[in-house]
Order: structure tokens, then C-alpha cells, then sequence
């Protein structure tokens, strides 16, 4: 799972966003977030310590998840990141 959370990471900050970025904890958010959630796709936002919002496009199935997007919203800009390429 580290190279899962990892990879969260380093899409993120290659998108050019330079706030903090925690992997794990964008996971972990997605799960409370889905937690008896009926299939379909969804969008969820989350505003950070720092003022950021992270909105996240989330297609929910039986057994797992698939993260499409997360675009933040920071002080510094506008960051779009794909994850179904």
C-alpha cells in the first residue's frame, strides 16, 4: 500500500501544487467518505488545515473504489490531477 500512497503523492505534487500532501491520509479520507455509499460516482470535498480544497471523483463498486480526480483549490491556484489515464 506505501507505493499506492505514494504515487497519490507524487501525482499531486506533480501537478505543480506545493501544499502538504499525505497519501495515506487522502486514502483513509476516501474510505470514511464511502463508508455505506451505494455503487455510483460521487464527489467529495476537503478543506485542509491550510485552506486548501481538495475535491476528489470518486466511482464507488462492490468491493473497491476508483479515485478519477482530484482537483485542489489552493491560495497558490487551481491544480487538476487525472488518475484515470
Amino acid at each position: 500500500m506505501e507505493e499506492f500512497f505514494r504515487a497519490i503523492e507524487d501525482r499531486i505534487k506533480a501537478s505543480g501544487y506545493a501544499g502538504p500532501v499525505d497519501g495515506e491520509g487522502i486514502y483513509n479520507e476516501i474510505c470514511d467518505d464511502i463508508e455505506e455509499k451505494e455503487n455510483g460516482s460521487y464527489l467529495f470535498l476537503s478543506k485542509k488545515e491550510d485552506g486548501s480544497v481538495f475535491e476528489y471523483k470518486v466511482d464507488v463498486m462492490d468491493d473497491n473504489f476508483n479515485l478519477s480526480y482530484v482537483h485542489i483549490t489552493a491560495e497558490s491556484g487551481t491544480f487538476h490531477v487525472d488518475f484515470d489515464i
